[in-house]
């Protein structure tokens, strides 16, 4: 009787040995997972109408002017902004010096000018757009928008894209550079 006692409390004990040690491990690992940092994906922030700009290889003259002018803040504030962005072929399509003499700090006002009148207050998407409509800019004089075929031009120059949407409004790519009236 005495070595049956003896048999069953050794096996009471190597039971609560073994389930203490398990459950340890069991803790551990709980203990590890609640410890370890989970690594949160790295979310970018939302693009503004400037950092669309800056993106795009085929705005560098653009962006420069609109550094030049000191615009930059301006436009990546809240918004909602249109933008009408010619091209670096746009603006080499200029009579020769002309964005070299633009870009000189004498001439920011007139930078400014230009600029501003490529600008529409509001977000307006392509669809938004019809025939004839005229939209008043940022700079205070209007353009005049034409579609024909399918093709929307704004005061004749070629939308070549458009709704690239950002955090603070829509840039529509143009061919050309749109002058104001003196």
């Amino acid at each position: 009787m005495k070595k049956n006692f003896f048999t069953l409390l050794a096996a009471v004990v190597l039971t609560s040995a073994t389930f203490v040690a398990c459950n340890n491990e069991d803790e551990k690992k709980v203990e590890e997972t609640v410890t370890t940092p989970i690594e949160e994906p790295k979310m970018e922030a939302p693009k503004d109408v400037v950092d669309i700009a800056i993106g795009s290889p085929d705005h560098t003259t653009l962006v420069s002017a609109v550094t030049a002018a000191g615009l930059v803040e301006t436009l990546k504030g809240a918004g909602p902004f249109t933008i009408f962005a010619p091209t670096n072929a746009a603006f080499s399509a200029l009579p020769a010096g002309t964005v070299e003499s633009l870009l000189t700090p004498e001439k920011k006002g007139d930078l400014t000018n230009i600029l501003t009148y490529h600008v529409v207050s509001g977000s307006v998407k392509a669809a938004d757009l019809k025939d004839g409509q005229k939209v008043k800019t940022l700079q205070g004089g209007e353009l005049t928008v034409s579609i024909k075929d399918g093709k929307v031009m704004i005061n004749g120059a070629n939308v070549t894209a458009a709704d690239l949407t950002g955090s603070n409004g829509v840039v529509h790519v143009i061919d050309a550079v749109l002058m104001p009236a003196k």
